[in-house]
């Protein structure tokens, strides 16, 4: 039976009630840092990540957004092998025991789709390389061979070729097959929206209820999803103005930035995120420990569909560094059990907890628009809303007490510290708070 908002007649799918945890598996396990021998027999680590399912679902998410796990030669990004499991992880039988064990806990598994481009070892290139014009593969490259932003290993895929799709089509829904719930299409912005329309057609018509998301940096959201039949792609704008603005005492930049939001929301729930396998981690950026508690009160009060970057809720740390190797320290090997990591059962990791938990309570905050009502450099209170559903948030990054205006109502602290009155509230210095009417 289908479920509906609320005081409306909007109907959830499931990727509306979905919280993400989002692991880079090759890192995770501590996978060497190139393929392994063509002779060695693959390594069953994708073990690994089902220990920490109970994690997850204890932290309040219901999904696991699983980096690439593909066969590739070095990052995973490189696929060699859309097919075969990396065997750094194991082989693919380690992959469907990894989903049959998330869906007995209700937990849904997207894969990470590479299909922009490809390492120098996947099989139509190497016989390209080898062959030339006489390969039957010949154009599902470019006629010059071109490589991704300038990375020498990644090949480019020639999109405006039909068998690329087909390729494609054929790939994701194999694993749709198996049991995984949808796709992250990486680097979605560098391919041709046709191209992307054409496939996400096919699959959808055999797969109506798998969830595409597109990584997308910049740019119309909107229209790019209108065009490509993505549901969500990547919200960077968003992810930049909560800590540009928590960093700078810049709440002006944020209201921006949600005001575009909202718009996306008219069409779609963007993915949101504090932190991700790109960039240098949250508890890294700001300038400041305390805002950290800011930025994921932001995260969990606002639209979207949420994702956490595993170790975030521990509050590690890692800066992402344009070099061979920068990419390590944001994507660190993890203990063998959730209680063994740093950070553990600490204030930060139960803050994650109680948020997500207040997200659990109020599903509708997917759809919810966001409404300014007190607005300066370090003082920010707003409402969120969907249908008759609302909450009231606010935030002082001052040193100072600060009073803050909102609707009138009979406001209720449910989480933080402030003190309500029917039409504002009193929030201390570097503090924040969320109520329900």
């Amino acid at each position: 039976m289908p479920f509906y908002f609320p005081g409306t007649d909007t109907c959830m799918r499931w990727p509306d009630h979905a919280i993400w945890w989002h692991a880079y598996p090759l890192g995770f396990v501590g996978a060497e840092r190139e393929a392994l021998p063509a002779d060695t027999p693959p390594e069953p680590r994708l073990g690994r990540l089902a220990d920490w399912l109970d994690h997850l679902v204890e932290l309040g998410c219901n999904g696991l957004v699983l980096g690439p796990v593909f066969a590739s030669e070095t990052h995973g990004y490189d696929t060699v092998d859309h097919y075969r499991i990396d065997p750094r992880l194991g082989t693919e039988d380690d992959l469907k025991r990894l989903i049959d064990d998330a869906s007995q806990k209700g937990v849904r598994i997207l894969l990470d789709g590479v299909f922009n481009h490809v390492g120098r070892s996947f099989e139509p290139f190497r016989d390209v390389a080898s062959r030339g014009d006489d390969s039957p593969y010949r154009n599902w490259f470019h006629a010059d061979l071109r490589t991704f932003e300038g990375h020498d290993r990644l090949i480019t895929l020639n999109h405006a070729e039909p068998e690329v799709a087909d390729y494609v089509t054929n790939v994701m829904t194999h694993w749709l097959e198996r049991g995984v719930d949808g796709w992250r299409l990486d680097a979605a912005y560098a391919v041709p929206s046709p191209f992307w329309r054409t496939v996400t057609d096919r699959v959808r018509a055999r797969f109506p209820d798998a969830w595409f998301v597109g990584e997308v940096i910049h740019g119309d959201y909107v229209r790019l999803i209108e065009d490509t039949g993505f549901d969500s792609v990547t919200q960077y704008e968003l992810w930049k103005a909560i800590w540009s603005s928590l960093n700078d005492g810049n709440f002006f930049e944020l209201a921006h930035a949600l005001d575009r939001h909202n718009t996306m929301l008219d069409t779609f729930a963007p993915q949101t995120f504090l932190g991700n396998h790109d960039v240098t981690r949250i508890a890294s950026r700001l300038s400041q420990k305390e805002h950290q508690a800011h930025a994921l009160v932001l995260l969990l009060t606002i639209g979207g569909v949420p994702s956490i970057y595993a170790g975030d809720e521990f509050g590690f740390e890692g800066v992402k560094e344009e070099r061979l190797g920068g990419d390590d320290a944001i994507r660190p090997a993890f203990p063998e059990r959730p209680d063994e990591a740093p950070g553990y059962a600490s204030p930060h990791h139960r803050l994650y907890q109680d948020l997500i938990g207040l997200r659990r309570r109020h599903p509708w905050l997917v759809r919810a628009r966001t409404t300014v009502a007190t607005l300066t450099n370090t003082a920010l209170s707003y409402t969120v809303g969907h249908g008759a559903e609302q909450l009231a948030v606010v935030l002082n990054l001052d040193g100072e007490t600060v009073e803050t205006d909102l609707p009138t109502a009979d406001w209720t602290c449910v989480a933080g510290e402030a003190s309500f009155t029917t039409d504002g509230a009193t929030v201390p210095p570097t503090g924040w708070a969320i109520a329900e009417p």
